[in-house]
């Protein structure tokens, strides 16, 4: 049962607030709540042309306010959970081996859910995928030789739009398979056009020939969910996705070309900036720290994927992604683990 609201208070909001914009008043509360101090904000203020004594006033006057107050009562309780997580993640990288995504062989089912599952740690296993008949098969010709007839949408001009993962169903374009191998065989590197997992294509029959290319799988997948649970990615030199985490578990098999992989520690979360769905505005490539500062209390880890390598993506590890050179890959989810999971995420948008 909810609790009864508190009875409020009669007194009423305070002169100079109220002589405040509603973008001002909130801008003023903001400020405060990340910590800045009065004078930055007054100096702010009279620079983008407020009054000074009125500016003053309502920086003074908004540590009193009932609503402000409420929101630091709130606040208090995040700071809370983000002191939580940062001292797990302290434990965590406390490890010697923490810094280092491990390439291993011959892992068994139960190391394999301890360590990396339940564990919540990145590991590439170099023994599943290097005897796949996709590894000897699988290229730009082969791609257009067997599909190119067939239709699928990609992902074009995204070099247009900064927001381009967010905004991928604008950038969707239909073409046929062979246009598309060959636009990505001209064109050079570029993160501008990319086939992707949001095609879907693994889950149209005309394209599962390419399923009986897959052999062997780690020890804790069903290979009778395959074709429900796989993607395929294809594209030039130059694609990037962006910082973002998954909502499950998955694995990412490289088979054409290098790719690397950048990480952050889902417990690192509350430095990342996630204002938007599964999201970060951070580019690991080019860290803004000014704009983010911090950013610098994140430790980023990092690997190369080889053709060949297959990468356990753990559950909601933060990750960015670039292709060194053109590139094929195949993920696939299907764990025969729990690996359902809900997130409630935020969607403030540019804050």
């Amino acid at each position: 049962m909810p609790l009864a609201p508190l009875k409020p208070p009669p007194r009423p909001r305070p002169a100079a607030l109220l002589d405040l914009t509603p973008d001002w008043l909130g801008w003023v509360a903001d400020n405060r709540l990340w910590g800045c101090s009065p004078q930055s904000m007054l100096d702010t203020m009279v620079a983008a042309g407020l009054d000074a004594t009125l500016s003053e006033a309502a920086i003074a006057q908004i540590e009193q306010d009932p609503v402000f107050l409420t929101a630091q009562r709130h606040q208090q309780m995040l700071r809370k959970l983000e002191s939580v997580c940062a001292n797990q993640q302290k434990l965590w990288a406390s490890d010697p081996g923490y810094g280092v995504i491990e390439k291993r062989r011959g892992v068994s089912r139960d190391e394999f859910v301890e360590r990396y599952v339940r564990g919540s740690r990145p590991v590439v296993l170099q023994d599943v995928a290097e005897d796949w008949p996709a590894m000897r098969r699988w290229s730009p010709a082969d791609l257009r030789e067997r599909f190119g007839h067939l239709e699928v949408d990609v992902q074009v001009g995204r070099n247009t739009d900064a927001l381009f993962e967010q905004n991928k169903a604008q950038l969707r374009q239909r073409m046929r398979v062979a246009e598309f191998v060959d636009l990505v065989m001209s064109g050079g590197a570029t993160n501008d056009h990319y086939l992707t997992a949001n095609d879907e294509m693994m889950r149209k029959p005309e394209f599962l020939p390419l399923l009986q290319d897959i052999g062997r799988m780690p020890p804790l997948c069903d290979p009778a969910l395959l074709h429900t649970a796989a993607s395929f990615w294809f594209g030039p030199a130059g694609t990037r996705t962006p910082l973002h985490h998954d909502t499950l578990m998955l694995f990412h098999a490289q088979v054409v070309g290098r790719k690397r992989w950048r990480f952050v520690s889902p417990l690192q979360t509350p430095l990342l900036y996630n204002r938007m769905g599964v999201y970060s505005p951070i580019d690991l490539d080019a860290p803004d720290y000014q704009r983010y500062p911090l950013l610098r209390e994140a430790q980023v880890l990092e690997v190369v994927l080889e053709p060949g390598d297959t990468l356990f993506l753990p559950l909601g590890w933060w990750h960015q992604v670039s292709s060194l050179e053109l590139s094929m890959s195949f993920s696939y989810t299907n764990l025969d683990v729990a690996n359902e999971f809900s997130y409630v995420n935020p969607t403030i948008g540019n804050w």
